[in-house]
């Protein structure tokens, strides 16, 4: 005999709410420190929630480590929107630039977690190239409407070029050198 649950209710879904963003932060925590062997079970703990619940949001290892990936993305939107409605267009983006160095800094035990749940590149991660490169283009268009930006510089390039500075220049400690590639970045969009 199947017995039926109770729909869920107002109080049930916000504590499922909490539980999943407890779950992603920590998550997040454990994986920036570079232990990509930890259990789920670790991570259930340290959250404060039981391996079930866990389960219930994230059904394995690698759909736990794209959803940390995607809310650290969304995070980064977030930044983006925010420097936008207080800045002019390239002076947020250049101060977005940081923001986006810094949180990199901090992937590189990310990177290797989800390279060890995918055997190499993540399911997804053209997906969160493409979300990358649409906050990107949220700063060309909006310097391109200001005036700001050259009508020729695609998005697309601009994403590269900030993935190229990270990739010699990302490390924490060489940051003033990044720091100064953006400003290039920068005065080369200029319109």
């Amino acid at each position: 005999m199947h017995i039926e649950e109770p729909p869920p209710t107002r109080a049930r879904m916000a504590e499922a709410r909490r539980n999943r963003e407890t779950l992603l932060e920590v998550a997040a925590r454990v994986f920036r420190s570079g232990a990509s062997s930890a259990s789920l079970a670790t991570i259930a703990h340290e959250a404060g929630v039981g391996i079930g619940t866990l389960y219930r949001h994230f059904p394995t290892r690698e759909a736990l480590v794209e959803a940390v990936y995607r809310d650290q993305i969304d995070r980064l939107g977030e930044g983006a929107r925010e420097l936008l409605a207080g800045h002019p267009p390239t002076v947020a983006f250049r101060l977005w630039m940081d923001l986006f160095r810094d949180w990199a800094a901090t992937k590189h035990g990310m990177i290797d977690t989800l390279r060890s749940t995918t055997n190499g590149a993540p399911r997804g991660a053209g997906e969160m190239r493409a979300r990358l490169t649409e906050l990107v283009r949220m700063f060309v268009d909006s310097g391109q409407r200001a005036g700001d930006v050259r009508s020729d510089v695609e998005p697309a390039d601009v994403s590269a070029l900030l993935a190229g500075v990270l990739s010699t220049s990302g490390a924490p400690d060489q940051k003033d050198q990044a720091g100064r590639m953006f400003d290039v970045i920068i005065n080369g969009l200029r319109a």
